[in-house]
């Protein structure tokens, strides 16, 4: 059985905790790796081999720290066949899926090698009499992240892509359930030109998340996963005096207007809300038609698409729409989640908890689930379910879809498909939610942009990647400088006297 270990110090170590967490591959349901969940003197040493390597990283101009990123650019596409397939084997996506997660965190990774300029402060000339003042920006020391299973190479790389580029050492803490490819990413990082110990993979539970919450040493957490975690580790990093950005659940809305192209809204819908199994927190998990001549013909035209969705795993090819979920907890709890909008009185128009694969029986997989009829009082609306179910939730009136969205508690994403400008300028305007798309189904922002929820979908007041990525990652000294006068005269060739 392959043995994880930890990334610590440039090289892989084996753990020595004697606690190990089962990787499975969920296409077959076998235990095909065990990975080590490291101790609280693990992840005491490997904080303190990132301390002791940071000034040194810290000190070195941020040109050369850019260069680092642009080799481990090149590094990613390389290997980015053997980066897809190995996150493929342990989380389920399709092989272009995983292809494209590891190529979002690529993104942040070219937008980061503009350190030098991103890190550049501000000066103001004569601010006061014979007064200058100026700002610089510096790392913070060593940070940390703890990032969530169902993007194991992009959300790892949104998060220590700028750390690293702002001068910090950087601890990360991945998901158990898919940890090879965090440690092939660090593995790149080296080979890049990164010293040793400036990014450091420490897999665990919650014992290395509590620990990394507490040590005195981390000065800033970032965070993905769920809200009820996201708010545990907010509060808990906050009142350890930490920097802390939390990221949780979500329930995203798309609204289609009447006057909508219903082709292209179909295609969003099932690709929004389908793909990746529906493991994604900018997933679209609830339709919103607008006025029932449009959710009738919303649902004649979606109904097929969804009954006729491939579901295989990664190697059955490019053309399989999603594969398994990632784990048997995961599938039972997605099961458990059509089972109660079943019994609350939703319409389950696609049934797909009884899908099976031949030679694949003991996989996770799960069959794309339509409801109809669905209302905000409804569990499977409330909730966010997190696999390959969509509802639909018809609405009388714009005003109507407007409210939905916007009265829910989760504000991460949200669409709006409409040809009419003027519906979408406010709808753009009006909404409570962080990431909007105008007939763009998962408004994710492009790396030179930020991304972050509103509401229960975001904790904090930066958001990851872009701008605000290097804002968290460096505190701001502020110098105001007075220099005495009369020292400019120059030289004196008159004899000094006593006169």
């Amino acid at each position: 059985m392959r043995e994880i270990g930890h990334f610590i110090g440039g090289k892989r170590v084996a753990g020595t905790s004697g606690r190990f967490s089962d990787v499975y591959n969920p296409a077959t349901g076998e235990v095909e790796a065990k990975v080590a969940l490291a101790s609280g003197a693990e992840l005491n040493a490997a904080i303190d081999n990132a301390k002791a390597a940071q000034p040194a990283w810290g000190a070195t101009n941020p040109q050369r720290r850019a260069r680092v990123l642009m080799k481990f650019v090149d590094l990613l596409h390389r290997d980015m066949d053997k980066l897809a397939e190995a996150l493929s084997r342990e989380h389920g996506k399709t092989l272009p899926d995983a292809k494209g997660d590891v190529i979002r965190g690529l993104e942040v990774a070219e937008f980061c090698i503009g350190a030098p300029h991103l890190l550049k402060g501000e000066f103001s000339e004569g601010a006061g009499p014979g007064i200058d003042i100026h700002s610089v920006r510096q790392p913070l020391g060593v940070v940390a992240g703890i990032t969530p299973f169902n993007f194991p190479a992009m959300i790892p790389m949104w998060k220590f892509c700028p750390a690293v580029a702002a001068g910090n050492a950087f601890i990360l803490k991945p998901s158990e359930r898919d940890p090879s490819v965090p440690m092939m990413l660090a593995e790149l990082m080296l080979e890049a030109g990164l010293p040793a110990g400036i990014l450091n993979v420490v897999n665990g539970d919650k014992e290395a998340v509590d620990g990394i919450l507490d040590h005195p040493d981390i000065e800033a957490v970032g965070f993905v996963g769920s809200t009820a975690i996201a708010e545990y580790v907010y509060s808990r990093g906050c009142a350890a005096g930490k920097r802390v950005q939390c990221f949780g659940g979500a329930k995203n809305h798309m609204l289609i207007m009447p006057d909508a192209d219903l082709d292209q809204a179909v295609d969003a819908l099932v690709g929004a809300g389908y793909g990746a199994a529906g493991e994604r927190c900018m997933a679209v998990s609830v339709a919103v038609p607008v006025g029932e001549e449009t959710a009738d013909r919303l649902m004649e035209k979606l109904t097929p698409r969804v009954e006729n969705l491939k579901i295989a795993p990664y190697t059955a090819g490019d053309d399989a729409d999603f594969g398994p979920l990632v784990t048997k907890a995961a599938h039972d709890r997605v099961k458990g989640y059509v089972d109660k909008g079943v019994e609350e009185g939703a319409d389950l128009v696609v049934d797909g908890r009884d899908f099976s694969m031949q030679g694949y029986e003991d996989g996770f997989f799960i069959g794309g689930c339509l409801f109809d009829n669905v209302t905000k009082d409804m569990t499977i609306y409330k909730e966010e379910i997190f696999g390959p179910v969509l509802s639909v939730v018809r609405a009388k009136t714009y005003e109507e879809g407007l409210d939905l969205a916007m009265s829910h508690e989760y504000g991460n994403g949200v669409a709006i498909f409409t040809r009419d400008g003027d519906a979408a300028r406010d709808f753009a305007a009006r909404i409570n939610i962080g990431m909007v798309g105008i007939n763009v189904p998962i408004p994710v922002p492009l790396a030179y942009y930020t991304f972050g929820g509103w509401k229960r979908s975001g904790f904090g007041d930066l958001n990851q990647h872009g701008p605000d990525a290097f804002r968290f990652y460096t505190r701001t000294k502020t110098i105001t400088s007075r220099w005495p006068s009369g020292i400019k005269d120059g030289a004196e060739f008159v004899i000094p006297t006593m006169g």
